[in-house]
């Protein structure tokens, strides 16, 4: 009896330790929460004053404080680490708010992360500046970028869109009022699709008017016809549509003038025009020319990209630039364009040169990693801005029917927007895979 109570306590603590690594490698939530947490809680606990000393990321007493040591506590003058404010765990990691003693700034912090990266056995440390004074460690137990998940809460509303997740648990939201334009670059198969359709499936549940610019005969915007406002498929629809943009942003500027307004925003509801976002597939099919004949097209559509990227953002009108390469040798405008796009995502690039061409001029340091994503990681990127912050992202894995299947249900927010009827797509043709086979054998009759 004792050797069959010893061989159901090994077989139960075998089990126990096989559910354990099973939820580590396919659950890491579930590992996280029910082991990883506790661990690094008490790591970061037991260790916290020694980390911070060994690191340097202490300082010395100010003379009232070493004074009342040595005076009236009658102890050694210890250096002063940063106070703790508060401790929380998240479903993904660990996020402590610090108080910074006076020498110490975000800088220092982040200049040791790594350290207490491994100092506390989490799989990275964040730090970000909250308020004077004060930072948040944003500790993620487990790689979140290998399956993304997005959290349930996160929906679009007014005009922003959750697009990805960043490697520190937070969402990454393109918000069209505080960048209004923005360039995504990468190379074929790094996920740059895949992040314009989690875009569109976002916008799609908006009150905007969606236009595409797919002059790739619309394969890859042509599925979303039912949200779409206007689809241009080749150059010459292109430059036409361009123009009646150019006109539709005058009227709304001479809208704003007759109200005394400088901005759509501050117009009564009833009076505002729905917010414009223009979706380009592959920017350098807008620049290329075979002939010298397609000479005045071309100047005719970077003149008024540039004009809207310039102006268009007090009206409504946003642009959202999607491309493999975006550099001086597309032409003349591609780099006065490009400076005007202050958001910036970029996939993983077949060279250096596209990673600067995104990023070297908002975000320097984060080239590097921008070159090292790796081939199997599809959607991962790094998102930048003109505030010099940058972060990796990965957006999750959407089919194309569901993008579809969200542009039909939410067909009806498509705003009705008489100049941009001319271009206005006709429905998507079923797919091939969809029509029904046709019967091999002809009925029986009678």
């Amino acid at each position: 009896m004792a050797d069959l109570t010893m061989w159901l306590e090994a077989t139960g603590a075998l089990a126990g330790a096989g559910g354990v690594g099973y939820a580590k490698v396919r659950a890491p939530r579930v590992y996280w929460g029910m082991v990883g947490l506790p661990m690094a809680w008490g790591r970061f606990s037991f260790s916290y004053k020694n980390t911070m000393d060994v690191c340097g990321l202490t300082v010395q007493p100010s003379g009232l404080r070493a004074f009342m040591s040595r005076r009236i506590a009658r102890s050694e003058v210890q250096p002063v680490a940063p106070k703790i404010r508060r401790v929380r765990g998240t479903s993904t990691g660990l996020r402590v708010t610090l108080r910074l003693p006076a020498g110490l700034e975000p800088a220092d912090i982040a200049a040791a992360s790594e350290r207490l990266r491994h100092a506390w056995g989490v799989h990275a440390v964040h730090v970000r500046a909250t308020k004077p004074g004060y930072v948040e460690l944003r500790m993620t137990g487990f790689d979140l970028l290998k399956r993304v998940q997005m959290p349930k809460k996160a929906a679009p509303h007014g005009l922003v869109v959750p697009v990805a997740i960043r490697d520190d648990g937070s969402v990454y939201e393109r918000n069209y009022r505080e960048i209004p334009q923005a360039l995504t670059l990468g190379a074929n198969q790094s996920g740059k699709s895949m992040y314009q359709r989690n875009l569109i499936k976002g916008l799609a549940q908006l009150p905007v008017a969606l236009v595409g610019i797919d002059c790739k005969r619309g394969v890859e915007q042509n599925r979303y016809a039912p949200r779409l406002s206007a689809l241009a498929t080749n150059p010459d629809d292109a430059a036409s549509l361009i123009d009646v943009l150019v006109a539709e942003m005058e009227d709304r500027f001479d809208l704003l003038a007759k109200h005394g307004v400088s901005d759509l925003w501050e117009l009564p509801e009833d009076l505002r025009p729905a917010p414009i976002v223009v979706l380009v597939d592959e920017i350098a099919e807008l620049f290329l020319i075979s002939s010298k004949k397609d000479e005045e097209r071309r100047e005719r559509i970077v003149t008024g990209l540039i004009r809207l990227a310039q102006l268009s953002r007090a009206v409504g009108l946003y642009l959202e630039i999607c491309g493999q390469r975006f550099g001086s040798e597309l032409g003349k405008g591609a780099t006065m364009l490009r400076a005007q796009l202050t958001g910036r995502v970029v996939h993983r690039v077949n060279d250096k040169q596209t990673a600067e061409m995104g990023l070297n001029d908002v975000a320097p340091e984060s080239v590097p990693v921008a070159c090292t994503i790796p081939a199997d990681r599809p959607g991962q990127a790094v998102a930048a801005d003109a505030s010099g912050g940058w972060g990796r992202i990965r957006t999750p894995l959407t089919t194309v029917d569901e993008t579809v299947a969200v542009c039909r249900e939410f067909a009806h927010l498509a705003p009705d927007l008489p100049a941009l009827e001319p271009f206005r797509p006709a429905p998507a043709p079923v797919p091939a895979s969809k029509i029904p086979p046709m019967p091999t054998t002809a009925p029986a009759i009678g």
